[in-house]
């Protein structure tokens, strides 16, 4: 089975991409998700975490995902300790999902796929690249926040220059190159 790993900043399109791989009969395990769904269910996730944070970090509701903000926005070594607790947990779980997919392609979808590692368990990356502008715009539009937070999110992500060199293809999502014959293309490469 051959895994790819999708990438992109903020706004780029990786969730259209995925969309396109999906109806191309690819399997896509989107990170973001998954990650949030173990974090609030997985009971190794939950141990760690209360023993690194405290125990009010669950209430009977679930995750106080305030707190967590908190906690690891004011302190970068929680951060780091928060993410090597569920990277791992999230990976884990990508690589059960694989061995129950019956498919040739299948896919993880992550915005971090470099800085959680989750590239490892791949055998091909591919960025979702947009010019600064577009990707500002989209998620203006999508998510109402200002232009200084969208910033503010990107100046925290791996640079796209960055990206670009460690990722093995590039589909652009740039409003001018048309993304149905670029994930064909893709795709053709792949399946030789």
């Amino acid at each position: 089975m051959i895994k790819i790993g999708i990438t992109g900043g903020i706004g780029s399109g990786k969730s259209v991409i995925a969309t396109l791989l999906q109806l191309s009969g690819i399997p896509v395990y989107i990170a973001d998700t998954e990650s949030k769904k173990l974090t609030e269910t997985s009971p190794a996730i939950h141990r760690k975490l209360t023993d690194l944070l405290g125990k009010e970090l669950y209430t009977p509701n679930g995750l106080n995902k305030k707190l967590l903000a908190s906690k690891i926005f004011k302190n970068e070594e929680y951060l780091k300790q928060v993410n090597a607790i569920i990277h791992p947990e999230v990976n884990r779980h990508f690589m059960d999902w694989t061995e129950r997919q019956n498919v040739k392609i299948c896919a993880i979808e992550s915005a971090i796929l470099f800085e959680s590692c989750f590239n490892h368990s791949v055998d091909t990356t591919l960025l979702v690249y947009a010019p600064m502008e577009i990707r500002i715009s989209r998620v203006q539009n999508r998510d109402n926040i200002s232009r200084e937070e969208i910033i503010r999110r990107i100046d925290n992500q791996l640079s796209d220059e960055i990206k670009k060199e460690k990722c093995d293809y590039i589909i652009y999502n740039d409003g001018k190159q048309a993304l149905i014959p670029q994930v064909a293309a893709f795709i053709q490469m792949l399946v030789g």
